[in-house]
């Protein structure tokens, strides 16, 4: 006969063992390590991911270790090592480290503040120059972001092919990789480059709606530089949003642990959760690794380029 205190102590027995498994993967996992792709430069990294790692070392109880990487691959190599547990990844990144058989799973990714989970890669001229289009800068010099970004190399090199442009090396005067998106930006503002690759949502929500906002860009004469001082000459298709991933090893507790801890942000530290986008995103959108398998083969398709200007 099933009598109330059976029922009050197997519901005890059952809370004590959801206890104890979430203390299992701490005790495994005392400290996590979440890293970032370059985006922008160290400090402004850090700050604007230090206060969001602190809340998710509150909401999981264990240290979380923000790890700004030197570029994408070192993100890649460190989850295929096992030193990296969580990721901010981009579109390419990811896919990249999937084809190379790292064990990342993805589970959330940005939504926008209209509600959509996407941006672009852009070109960007200096509004002063004559360039008004692609066909207008063979010869000149290109700025690209990583070999492993999304919208600061893969895409820009698909929709140069798309434009005949096999071969973006010899198309343009020299080409360079500066690293991060922000670096990309100041190569142009500087006069450096010509033409820069770099990602961007809408006119408030770019890595150069970011450095404007923090002063970063200037004129000749030391004036500050604005949004008017930059054109957009071409723009892709719709690229999703990069992941967020963990690894695919990490306890089952522990991933629905990180997964709860990053759609309660909003709610629970909407300071922290602003700062990542400077309030330009509404939150975190469920995602699933199968999400970026049009990514794959878009890195397949560049790949392809690569090995046919070697040959």
């Amino acid at each position: 006969m099933i009598t109330r205190r059976l029922v009050l102590a197997g519901a005890a027995a059952l809370a004590f063992t959801a206890s104890a498994s979430a203390e299992d993967w701490k005790a495994k996992y005392p400290e996590l390590t979440f890293a970032v792709v370059p985006a922008e430069n160290a400090s402004g990294v850090t700050e604007r991911w230090a206060p969001f790692v602190e809340y998710l070392s509150k909401q999981l109880g264990v240290k979380v270790t923000l790890r700004i990487a030197n570029d994408y691959a070192a993100v890649i190599e460190g989850q295929r090592a096992g030193n990296i547990h969580i990721a901010s990844y981009g579109s390419a990144s990811f896919a990249r480290a999937r084809l190379t058989g790292v064990k990342t799973d993805a589970f959330a990714n940005d939504i926008n503040a209209d509600g959509s989970t996407g941006y672009y890669s852009v070109f960007f001229v200096k509004a002063s120059s004559p360039y008004k289009s692609i066909d207008q800068l063979k010869g000149k010099n290109l700025g690209l972001v990583d070999p492993n970004s999304t919208s600061g190399n893969n895409v820009p090199r698909f929709e140069l092919d798309k434009m005949g442009i096999a071969d973006a090396d010899t198309y343009f005067g020299k080409v360079v990789f500066t690293g991060s998106h922000e670096n990309a930006i100041l190569a142009l503002a500087q006069g450096t480059v010509d033409v820069a690759a770099n990602q961007w949502t809408n006119d408030d929500d770019s890595t150069l709606a970011q450095m404007l906002t923090k002063n970063m860009l200037k004129n000749a004469d030391g004036s500050a530089m604005k949004k008017d001082d930059f054109r957009i000459i071409h723009k892709s298709a719709p690229i999703i949003n990069g992941p967020y991933a963990y690894n695919a090893d990490l306890p089952e507790d522990a991933k629905a642990a990180i997964t709860k801890a990053f759609f309660d942000a909003p709610a629970k530290d909407k300071v922290a959760f602003e700062r990542l986008s400077d309030g330009q995103k509404k939150g975190f959108h469920p995602a699933t690794t199968k999400d970026w398998d049009g990514t794959i083969e878009l890195i397949k398709f560049v790949d392809a380029l690569r090995k046919k200007k070697a040959s």
